[in-house]
């Protein structure tokens, strides 16, 4: 997605600063407590109202009048409050003078409230991965040609159901996903603790592989076979919906149909990815495949360092027995030196070929070992042996031979699948693993492309016919049977690539 950089996004936002300054810790108990009155629908307080609940904290015990009114003056320099006059109180020109005020959150205050709300409340929420996100999606869509003959307020409660969904689902999976590469994340994964958790999350995390799966290949096909026209009208619905909706701000008609327009090309992109980029979904399940693989060598880690740790306990405790049941000192130095060697030794390193594996001969009794010095000058150079070029032209030429006959035997084999022109997975006897991973394989490159065509290894072009709905078949091999979609392969004939 185009990334627009205009005055908005340029400008500075002072309503944040009460959130970082020498007094924050005054301005934001005031401004939460004129949340939590907002939303009881109280949206306009009396400074002495505030006064007296902050009065009632221990923080606040000294806080005075002056202190509270300077502390509103502040926030509404900075945008954070609104104030109105409240002259229905004043009962002379003096109470007049003093302008008495009333005071409301403006909507950054508002929105900035939730937002610290959030973050407060971050590890204990946290994000999660729901496939019933990816289901509602799914529903949604299935809806969708019904939404250009509906009222305009079922439209537009429609969309906003779809792009709620969506939203979550977004932000979730990026969320979730990212709490597994922190710091950490990673300290815990290492730990004995996470063995208790691994079961768990790799449960949880092939439960929500299983439910992409099942519906995020409906969704793509439900987007594909949209037509234009149908896609145009129900966008048109939604706009007038937006339009309608009575807002104090002015709000243009090019930004209401820009925004539902590019919330669309976001929902198609993150199922069907574009020419250049895969989608969205292919690349959760590489995260969450590797994720799995992460976690499970973490695991088998942690388990075999254990495994390690306990051996080594029954060795120690079998060594200091045999030490306990020693009858002479002697025989405890004896017992050390075999268990631990000689303390304060000198140990020789070299490349050396002894010529006995006698572990009681002495090293007297073995040849000396010879160690060639070579000069410690840059400008030594060994010579190097010259070997010539073994001519293997003659086996390389028997071993392409063999390899061309292989693939020759296994495209036959294949052939014979070809009735009409293509192959119905439904109609295959019993195949062979190599015959069953080529089949799929071409299944395979076609659901990569957006044409649903691929290519053979040996250059015929085909297309992948898609069953309707729900139809599926099983796939008989050597090693198991397979269930899947009943897919046909449809050769194009003549054609070669």
């Amino acid at each position: 997605m185009f990334m627009e950089i205009n005055t908005k996004l340029t400008k500075g936002i002072q309503e944040v600063k009460y959130l970082a300054t020498e007094n924050s810790w005054r301005y934001r108990p005031l401004m939460r407590y004129c949340f939590y009155q907002y939303e009881q629908l109280k949206y306009w307080l009396y400074k002495e109202e505030i006064w007296e609940e902050l009065r009632k904290h221990p923080e606040f015990v000294t806080y005075t009048i002056e202190e509270c009114q300077q502390d509103l003056e502040t926030l509404v320099q900075w945008g954070n409050l609104i104030p109105v006059q409240d002259t229905a109180k004043a009962r002379t020109v003096e109470e007049f003078k003093t302008k008495q005020f009333r005071y409301q959150l403006s909507e950054y205050s508002v929105e900035i409230e939730r937002m610290t709300i959030t973050l407060e409340n971050l590890l204990v929420e946290g994000a999660s991965l729901e496939p019933s996100l990816i289901e509602r999606i799914r529903e949604a869509l299935q809806q969708l040609p019904a939404m250009a003959e509906a009222d305009l307020k079922v439209s537009g409660s429609w969309w906003h159901g779809l792009n709620a969904d969506f939203k979550s689902l977004n932000q979730n999976y990026q969320d979730y996903i990212r709490s597994f590469h922190s710091l950490r994340a990673e300290e815990l994964m290492k730990s004995a603790a996470f063995i208790a958790y691994k079961d768990s999350i790799i449960g949880y995390l092939r439960e929500f592989i299983k439910g992409l799966q099942t519906n995020s290949y409906w969704i793509e096909e439900e987007l594909r076979s949209f037509d234009e026209k149908l896609i145009e009208t129900v966008i048109k619905k939604v706009f007038a919906y937006e339009r309608a909706i009575p807002r104090l701000e002015t709000v243009s008609d090019r930004d209401i149909d820009e925004n539902i327009r590019g919330r669309w090309r976001s929902i198609k992109q993150w199922f069907l990815g574009t020419e250049h980029r895969n989608s969205e979904v292919l690349k959760l399940f590489d995260i969450t495949n590797e994720l799995i693989r992460k976690i499970t060598r973490y695991a088998a880690q942690i388990v075999e360092n254990l495994n390690s740790a306990a051996n080594r306990k029954e060795e120690y405790k079998k060594l200091a027995e045999l030490f306990l049941s020693c009858a002479e000192l002697e025989e405890c130095h004896k017992l050390s030196a075999l268990a631990f060697g000689v303390f304060n030794s000198r140990h020789l390193k070299g490349d050396l070929e002894r010529a006995t594996e006698n572990i009681t001969g002495s090293v007297y009794e073995e040849p000396p070992l010879l160690v060639e010095i070579r000069p410690r000058t840059r400008a030594y150079r060994e010579k190097s042996a010259k070997t010539p070029i073994v001519d293997k032209s003659a086996q390389k030429e028997k071993l392409y031979g063999q390899y061309i006959q292989s693939l020759r035997r296994e495209q036959e084999v294949i052939k014979g699948f070809i009735h009409e022109n293509q192959i119905d997975f439904a109609a295959l006897p019993e195949v062979s693993t190599y015959v069953r991973t080529t089949l799929l394989r071409w299944v395979g490159r076609a659901c990569a492309s957006g044409e649903r065509k691929g290519k053979t290894e040996d250059g015929r072009i085909f297309r992948l016919l898609d069953p309707p709905p729900g139809v599926r078949c099983r796939l008989r091999c050597e090693d198991g049977d397979l269930e899947m979609p009943a897919y046909k392969i449809c050769f194009e004939e003549g054609r070669r690539g």
